[in-house]
């Protein structure tokens, strides 16, 4: 099992310090600081220290931890920050530069979860290989989908890497958020879905397509754009199902992520063997634990993931 972290080249995101249930964080030129469940431990830093760092912070509100209401809150600025502002993520390999758009939700999230870097950098790798490898065969691009993709630093990550991309939320509005992404990071030409994730992957499987990449980071708890209403321990290995009919047999990668508390990389690696129908002996399937580490080697998990090459 691997363990993953944004690397240390990231120079506009950093976890500061970690503790008490909360996390510091800097996010370009403001740090902020937001409940964390996970964080079981001591702070490292003063309170004193972290107010004096906070540009801003998270209040829960009413209902906050209980289902379908788990980041429900506000936020009190302590110092002067724009309620949206710009990061870039330039990363490991060549090429792959973003540009993200952020901004204070009526959540506590704030349009990008910087752990997930490890799965952008495999993302690229993996469809900068696949593009190379068709254009060489006189080939189509490869085609990439990005179900429950939020605001879309997945799908540019394999934009960026040339293939066709297919990004789907339900939620309209950060679907344009998305949208914006892409603009402002220069590239272009992905293609926009608001639907439901299962909906669309079982009608993609009756009409036979396929792509060679899928990546897939349901949420615990959500609804569809025409109020369908979603839990994903009843859905999850539906979903798989429908999305092992739609990857390519070969020359493809999937990437699954998942933040459900009590989920463990086993139990997603197990979801994911069992939907494909692997054998035990599978080389192609790897899982693990990203995390975010703290100026003070604090590890904070914060998701699994579940990949497939074959």
């Amino acid at each position: 099992m691997k363990i993953e972290s944004p690397g240390n080249f990231w120079k506009d995101y950093e976890l500061i310090d970690s503790g008490r249930f909360e996390k510091l964080e800097r996010f370009g030129r403001f740090c902020m600081a937001r409940p964390e469940p996970k964080a079981l431990w001591d702070k490292t830093l003063s309170e004193e220290e972290w107010e004096r760092t906070v540009n801003v912070r998270f209040r829960p509100g009413a209902g906050f931890g209980k289902a379908g209401k788990e980041d429900s809150g506000t936020w009190d600025k302590c110092r002067k920050m724009e309620d949206q502002w710009v990061i870039r993520y330039k990363g490991e390999q060549p090429g792959l530069e973003l540009s993200l758009r952020l901004g204070l939700t009526a959540f506590k999230h704030v349009g990008v979860f910087p752990e997930q870097a490890p799965n952008w950098e495999y993302i690229y790798r993996n469809t900068s290989v696949l593009v190379a490898e068709a254009a060489s065969k006189g080939l189509p691009k490869p085609k990439v989908l990005n179900l429950f993709a939020y605001t879309g630093a997945a799908s540019l990550a394999a934009r960026a890497a040339g293939a066709d991309v297919t990004h789907l939320d339900s939620v309209r509005q950060v679907v344009t958020w998305a949208r914006n992404n892409m603009e402002i990071s220069g590239l272009d030409n992905i293609r926009w879905v608001v639907e439901d994730a299962l909906k669309f992957a079982r009608r993609e499987a009756r009409r036979g397509n396929v792509y060679q990449g899928i990546i897939l980071d349901p949420p615990a708890y959500g609804h569809g754009p025409d109020g369908e209403k979603w839990k994903l321990d009843e859905c999850l290995y539906e979903i798989m199902e429908c999305v092992s009919a739609i990857l390519a047999p070969k020359d493809s990668f999937l990437v699954l992520n998942l933040y459900s508390n009590g989920y463990s990389a086993v139990l997603g690696e197990t979801v994911v063997r069992q939907a494909f129908r692997l054998p035990a002996d599978c080389p192609g399937i790897e899982c693990g634990e990203l995390i975010l580490r703290d100026r003070f080697g604090k590890n904070l998990p914060l998701s699994i993931f579940v990949r497939l090459k074959r």
